[in-house]
C-alpha cells in the first residue's frame, strides 16, 4: 500500500465490485472518460476480477484510491502504455464518489502514485489525456506539476459533439520541485 497525506492507494479487490459498478454507470462520473455504454455487474466483476488476480508489474498498474482516515473506497488510479525502455507511462485516474470531488484527495491520489512512479518504478516521464473542458481535472493535474503539451483538436466524440483533449504531462525533475513545495521529500 502506498500511503499519501490523506490516501492510501491499494490493490483493487473483488469487495469493489459494488462500488465499481455503481461509479461506472453514472454518467457525471465517467462524462470524461472513454466509457459509453452501460455495463453490466456481470461485466464489471469479470474485468475487477482480472485486474485484482494480476500481481502489479511494468504493464499493470492499479490501485484503489481510499480514505485514510476512515478507509473508504473513492476511486481509482493507474498506469497503462507503460514503456519499460523509454521509461514513461500513461496514468488514469477516477473519483467516483462525487460527494469528495474537489476535496484534495484527487491531489493527494495523484502526488501519491507520481511519487511511486518516479520513485519506485524510475519512471522519468508520466502523461494523460484530459479533456479540455473539464477545469477541475485540468487544476488538479496542475497542482501536481503537469503541464499542458499539446491540443487534440476535436479528437473525442462524446454526449452528441465532439470535444478537444490536451496532453498533460511532468517529467521526473518537474515533479521533484512541485513534491518537495507539497512538502514532500525524494531522495531518487
Amino acid at each position: 500500500m502506498l500511503q499519501g497525506r490523506l490516501v492510501i492507494l491499494r490493490p483493487l479487490s473483488l469487495d469493489d465490485v459494488d462500488r465499481e459498478h455503481r461509479w461506472i454507470n453514472d454518467h457525471e462520473v465517467t462524462q470524461h472518460l472513454n466509457m459509453r455504454y452501460a455495463v453490466s455487474r456481470a461485466a464489471e466483476e469479470a474485468w475487477l476480477r482480472d485486474v485484482a488476480s494480476k500481481v502489479a508489474s511494468w504493464g499493470h498498474v492499479w490501485f484503489a484510491i481510499e480514505i485514510a482516515a476512515t478507509g473508504q473506497h473513492i476511486g481509482n488510479i493507474n498506469f497503462h502504455e507503460v514503456v519499460a525502455e523509454d521509461r514513461k507511462a500513461r496514468l488514469g485516474m477516477m473519483i467516483g464518489e462525487k460527494s469528495h470531488w474537489s476535496r484534495g484527495f484527487g491531489t493527494d491520489a495523484l502526488m501519491t502514485f507520481l511519487r511511486f512512479g518516479f520513485e519506485e518504478m524510475n519512471l522519468h516521464r508520466i502523461d494523460l489525456l484530459v479533456d479540455a473542458n473539464n477545469p477541475r481535472a485540468i487544476a488538479c493535474y496542475r497542482k501536481c506539476g503537469m503541464v499542458e503539451e499539446a491540443r487534440l483538436r476535436q479528437n473525442r466524440y462524446a454526449r452528441g459533439r465532439y470535444v478537444d483533449q490536451l496532453v498533460m504531462g511532468v517529467l521526473r525533475d518537474e515533479w521533484r520541485a512541485v513534491y518537495a513545495k507539497y512538502g514532500g521529500a525524494s531522495d531518487a
